[in-house]
């Protein structure tokens, strides 16, 4: 009776995850085949019908997942086919990037994501992750030996390389640091040696492989890291409830029994994170079917929390309410966090003074050039037409790389000093042009006869084209960002490399320069009256 007794009152002992797992996948296939044909079944369900799990996994990403041809190789691509036998069912690979596996995932093109993706608090709403997790890093910051950089203080101002997606954009853009962004990090080593990027940011474990060069080694460095993260394989939010309980028992699993740590060995990766894992999921505590719900066994995600605005709240209710009312998807990531808020704010003020500074540059430049071009002296006339005819051959991007040389060999590398430079190379190309109108407008007025008054007539001659290269300039001022100014485009670039809604914040960029172009055709339409009435004045 006293042992019926201690048995009845005492707490059941925790279940193994294997025993854990086992009766889990014994009911659900227990319902195969009659769910199949269910809807809204768990996906769990769905991939026990279908005998095979889809996984999203990247196609280069040195020792993690590569692809030669229809060979993969890597610790992600191991671990997957190992999860694939837990389950019994084959694995279909599916190629995803840093900004598609999440979505992906959501669109239920993949059951599975194991695509270095970090564990932070932002992706946490847009994911389902599988704890323990299978991996550990921190980003790092790479570049030329002889260059100065040591920290997070020397970026304001420099271009980092980075991939769309990247958890750790935020961070460098809050410090000042301009971004390039690109779909996949395989292409940065090349970048770093074509001289394209001057610094990359991206996961220490990527850079691994390219340090065991000995050329690669001996001209780069890791400047510093900061972002330690937890790497977490992913399921979809909804429906997938069972499946990534599955994942949660096989993963502790795999860290208990080592079975990461041979991978992990097997394709020659730092193994501290996972053997450190290994003593912990070895530990009675942890090792049971409730594991993942200790605190003290799990590891918790990146905390990547943005300063929201102190608007954001009605941010989010303006969308919501635009949705209900029009079914359309409206995010506006740009007046949600402090950061993105403060990008979007200089994006605007740089662009209308990059405007300005344009449409002034323009109009000056055409005086200056037109009064040569037209001018009798051989000496004013000839180099006039000449750098005219260089400018007009040369395509904007070489013109805008030149000034911004010239800028950067004689004054310190500033926002000020990208500025004038976009001002300078837009203004010299456009106002060329409309130099040569007005010098070709002078000498077929004195073919005329015309003498009196000639640059004043030759200016109302003109009218239409230099209107017309005005608007020009105005409409060119977003290929600046290819220098580093910080204009709309270039701001809006960097929002999008950390936050959602890309559709949304291009379209308010297509809307915010088709406003200033129409704003600038009106005061342009303005001027050619004046200067049209001032011909037939004359």
């Amino acid at each position: 009776m006293l042992c019926l007794l201690v048995a009845a009152v005492a707490p059941a002992r925790a279940k193994t995850p294997d025993a854990a797992l086992a009766e889990l996948l014994k009911e659900a296939r227990a319902k195969v085949p009659e769910a199949c044909s269910q809807p809204n079944v768990d996906r769990l369900i769905k991939i026990l019908c279908a005998k095979k799990i889809r996984v999203g996994i990247r196609d280069y990403y040195p020792l993690f997942a590569t692809r030669a041809g229809e060979k993969r190789e890597g610790y992600e691509v191991d671990v997957a086919l190992a999860i694939g036998r837990m389950l019994g069912v084959d694995v279909d690979f599916v190629r995803v990037n840093a900004a598609t596996r999440i979505p992906l995932l959501a669109e239920d093109r993949i059951d599975l994501a194991i695509a270095t993706m970090g564990h932070n608090t932002q992706r946490d709403g847009q994911a389902r992750f599988i704890r323990p997790h299978y991996y550990r890093s921190e980003t790092t910051v790479v570049g030329p030996r002889e260059l100065p950089v040591a920290s997070m203080l020397d970026l304001p101002g420099r271009t980092v390389c980075v991939t769309v997606g990247n958890g750790s954009n935020a961070e460098l853009v809050s410090q000042g640091a301009r971004l390039m962004l690109f779909d996949e990090a395989g292409v940065l080593p090349d970048r770093l040696k074509d001289q394209t990027c001057t610094l990359a940011a991206q996961d220490d474990s990527f850079f691994a492989k390219y340090f065991t060069d000995e050329d690669f080694n001996s001209r780069y460095f890791q400047k510093f890291g900061f972002a330690q993260v937890p790497w977490g394989m992913a399921v979809a939010r909804q429906g997938s409830a069972e499946l990534a309980r599955a994942l949660d028992l096989i993963s502790q699993v795999f860290h208990r029994d080592g079975l990461f740590v041979d991978i992990g060995r097997l394709h020659s990766i730092r193994l501290g994170f996972l053997r450190q894992q290994q003593e912990v999921w070895r530990k009675p505590e942890c090792n049971t079917d409730s594991g993942t719900s200790n605190p003290n066994c799990v590891l918790p995600p990146l905390n990547t929390a943005l300063q929201p605005t102190s608007f954001a709240a009605d941010v989010t209710g303006f969308e919501q309410w635009v949705e209900e009312r029009t079914g359309v998807d409206v995010t506006l990531p740009m007046l949600k966090t402090a950061p993105a808020w403060s990008l979007f704010k200089d994006g605007v003020i740089y662009s209308l003074i990059l405007i300005a500074g344009a449409l002034a540059a323009t109009l000056i430049f055409a005086l200056m050039l037109g009064a040569a071009m037209g001018s009798r002296s051989f000496v004013l006339r000839w180099p006039a037409r000449l750098l005219t005819i260089a400018l007009q051959s040369s395509p904007i991007v070489l013109t805008l790389v030149i000034a911004a040389t010239v800028a950067h060999s004689l004054f310190a590398l500033s926002t000020e000093t990208v500025l004038a430079a976009a001002i300078a190379a837009l203004g010299l190309t456009n106002g060329a042009n409309a130099g040569q109108a007005i010098g070709e407008a002078m000498w077929s007025l004195r073919a005329e006869g015309a003498n009196a008054g000639l640059f004043g007539r030759a200016l109302s001659r003109a009218a239409t084209q230099i209107v017309a290269f005005l608007v020009n300039a105005s409409k060119g001022t977003p290929i600046a960002s290819f220098i580093g100014a910080p204009e709309l485009l270039s701001s809006l670039t960097d929002i999008t490399s950390f936050s959602s809604g890309r559709i949304t914040t291009y379209t308010i960029l297509l809307v915010f320069y088709t406003a200033v172009v129409m704003v600038v055709v009106w005061l342009c339409g303005k001027l050619r009256q004046v200067l049209e009435n001032r011909q037939v004045a004359a």
